[in-house]
């Protein structure tokens, strides 16, 4: 099989001919640009070709022959804008906070404040959008559009639907084109599209929190005006480059903190999941080809019944270090209706609290026995690879995935 197929037969819950393996293939399987620098010196490669596209969460994008040492059968059509409106289409030769070579996008352009962050502003208003600390990697974003909002009035003035651009439709057109003719790969693209956790981003955390139990119909409001446009967005990304896709992620909507769900199921069901069957089942309805994942952090035990009932077939990260999402439990139950794509390591406690790298292949070895019981799995450790992970530990992982292969 090639890597289409294979991931396309797990996608369908039928066997492939060995495990499929997603190394850095989207933005919650991914891996720092400082960590992948790392592992290329490690393994003899230059550093001065990585580019990186994600400047939130500073991901790098996989290099075609990090993808074949790796065993990646996944690749990303990867949207026009990662965070806070800096476009990837042109690069620029930089570096990364530890001083090693990168290309970055050509418009990230921080401005250093007084206390030596780094800040990145709105192109046209001047408006802080993100800062990253001046000793740190990541930016944190800081702009809540909507947090003064109050009334369903100021909700109807004020709200910003997201439009797709012609200027992005092109972007990704020419992207999945090349991708699906030059490469035997599986095409993935993420749809953005959340809901519960865009309402975080756009009210700020504790004021959503609050709209959700006692501004309920403003909240419907907002949700069914977003909705509305993401589906408007949908169709005109899927028209142009759905039959070269295999998956379309929607997220981050983390709906789980590390012990429960941060709503309760009843409150999901009444505030939220209205709008997740809406758009997971346009997708469904019309695109057929097109398998709908769920990025969804955290302990979500008690929500995925919802999930799968709202059309989600494909769930990532797995995290199984949080409260509930015991592997054995999870495909036990839920295994025949959903394709698990992740959980093939613990980088939150396990990889990040040993050093042994056998150890870690131990784990991963037992994880992947688990997960890919009759199939209907994707390897990838739970989450991005960050800064700290050493070479020796991705390798580890890695290995114990491709030796299963054999």
């Amino acid at each position: 099989m090639t890597s289409r197929e294979r991931i396309r037969a797990v996608l369908n819950h039928q066997k492939p001919d060995v495990l499929p393996i997603d190394f850095g293939g989207h933005r919650s399987s991914g891996i720092s640009a400082i960590a992948y620098n790392k592992l290329k010196k490690y393994l003899g490669y230059p550093q001065e070709t990585t580019k990186l596209y994600d400047v939130m969460q500073q991901l790098a994008i996989p290099e075609d022959f990090i993808l074949e040492r790796m065993g990646g059968d996944v690749v990303q059509v990867k949207r026009l804008m990662s965070a806070f409106q800096i476009k990837g289409d042109r690069y620029k030769i930089s570096e990364l906070p530890d001083k090693s070579p990168c290309m970055v996008p050509y418009d990230l352009n921080p401005v250093v404040n007084k206390k030596g962050d780094f800040e990145i502003h709105d192109i046209n208003t001047g408006e802080l959008l993100a800062v990253r600390p001046k000793d740190g990697t990541l930016y944190d974003s800081v702009r809540y559009y909507l947090e003064d909002v109050e009334t369903l009035e100021e909700l109807q003035e004020q709200l910003v639907l997201p439009e797709v651009t012609e200027e992005e439709l092109a972007f990704i057109e020419v992207q999945a084109r090349e991708l699906y003719y030059n490469t035997d790969k599986a095409l993935l693209m993420h749809a953005g599209c959340s809901v519960f956790e865009q309402g975080q981003q756009d009210f700020g955390y504790e004021n959503w929190a609050c709209h959700l139990l006692l501004e309920k119909e403003m909240v419907h409001e907002w949700a069914e005006k977003m909705t509305d446009a993401y589906v408007v967005n949908l169709q005109k990304m899927l028209d142009r480059v759905g039959e070269y896709l295999d998956v379309l992620i929607f997220g981050g909507d983390d709906l789980g903190n590390q012990i429960q769900p941060q709503l309760s199921p009843e409150l999901y069901r009444e505030m939220i999941k209205p709008y997740h069957k809406k758009i997971f089942r346009f997708v469904r309805d019309n695109y057929p080809g097109v398998k709908v994942a769920l990025h969804s952090c955290g302990a979500i035990y008690d929500l995925i019944p919802d999930l799968i009932e709202a059309g989600v077939q494909v769930l990532n990260p797995v995290q199984i270090s949080a409260r509930g999402m015991d592997p054995v439990r999870l495909k036990r139950e839920f295994g025949k209706d959903l394709v698990f794509w992740g959980g093939g390591a613990d980088m939150q406690q396990f990889v990040a609290g040993t050093s042994r790298t056998e150890d870690i292949y131990r784990h991963s070895s037992e994880l992947i026995e688990i997960f890919n019981k009759d199939g209907g799995f994707i390897f990838n450790q739970c989450h991005n690879i960050l800064d700290e992970v050493s070479p020796e530990k991705i390798l580890a992982i890695y290995q114990a995935a491709l030796d299963y292969r054999k």
